[in-house]
């Protein structure tokens, strides 16, 4: 199935927008108040499936792969999360929108991070999924893991590389997606055959490999424009894989949030929409209204 007849099968339809000088792919449908979704590294709108459907009840639900992401654009620059945060609020005036809330997981998380501390005019709620804006801790990473670390964020220095991972993911992009499913997931069967398929399909050509990257090598220029930006003042609930206190995201979004509030999903690894998609749609429809 293509991404059209994937969209269908979900009661959504699939379309295109250009703006700000790149065309993003997206996915939409229900009915309500607009919710903007955005998603990360290694999938696509996909990622979302099994909460788009109970959310379109309620919601005009807008599932967006992000520049670089499937089918959508894939430019030489522009991976930043400020200009990324740009095409977002392109796309929601292109819609007609005034104002969203924005629900991001993954590299979406930053991107709708920054979507709120760029464009404060044109959001009301913002939901972070599993991962903060990046800032200047990132620094502190280490590149060994420490024993008994919970987990070693290899992929951050993997995706800093400019030439290398187009080598030794092309035709192998498959091995990837099993591996960090298997790795951060509870139970991999959450990421069925399906899934893994359409995400090693969407990520096996050198530019989606090289745009992917993109997302991480511009990590320096985030953290500079972290910098910039005041402690956000609208409502921001952060769902975690993790107890608040062993979450990283949460030491960085008490610095850059005005009283976030914290819900930690039990029983999921990472990739919540996939593994808990009936508690991360309660919580949304809960913090939203």
């Amino acid at each position: 199935m293509n991404d059209a007849q994937l969209a269908e099968s979900l009661g959504f339809r699939s379309e295109y927008a250009d703006v700000n000088g790149t065309r993003l792919h997206y996915v939409i449908g229900g009915e309500g108040k607009p919710v903007v979704l955005l998603g990360g590294w290694p999938h696509t709108w996909w990622e979302f499936h099994k909460v788009m459907p109970p959310l379109a009840e309620h919601y005009r639900v807008v599932v967006v792969d992000i520049r670089g992401m499937n089918l959508s654009a894939k430019p030489e620059s522009g991976y930043d999360k400020k200009t990324m945060a740009r095409d977002i609020h392109e796309l929601v005036r292109h819609l007609g929108f005034d104002r969203v809330d924005l629900v991001g997981h993954d590299i979406g998380a930053m991107v709708a991070f920054s979507f709120a501390a760029n464009h404060p005019d044109a959001i009301d709620k913002l939901v972070m999924v599993d991962v903060p804006h990046p800032d200047e801790d990132l620094y502190d990473l280490t590149l060994l893991p420490k024993p008994g670390q919970a987990l070693h964020l290899w992929w951050f220095a993997f995706n800093q590389l400019t030439a290398l991972p187009q080598v030794l993911l092309a035709g192998n992009v498959r091995a990837l997606v099993d591996h960090l499913s298997d790795l951060m997931l509870l139970d991999p069967a959450n990421i069925d055959e399906k899934a893994r398929e359409i995400y090693a399909k969407a990520y096996d050509s050198p530019d989606a490999i090289r745009a992917s990257n993109g997302w991480y090598q511009t990590f320096g220029q985030d953290a500079v424009d972290m910098k910039s930006y005041a402690p956000l003042t609208l409502p921001v609930l952060a769902l975690t894989s993790r107890p608040a206190d062993e979450d990283y995201a949460v030491k960085s979004l008490r610095k850059s949030v005005v009283d976030p509030r914290f819900e930690p999903i039990p029983g999921t690894g990472h990739y919540i929409p996939e593994e808990q998609p009936e508690a991360m749609v309660a919580a949304i429809r809960k913090f939203l209204g």
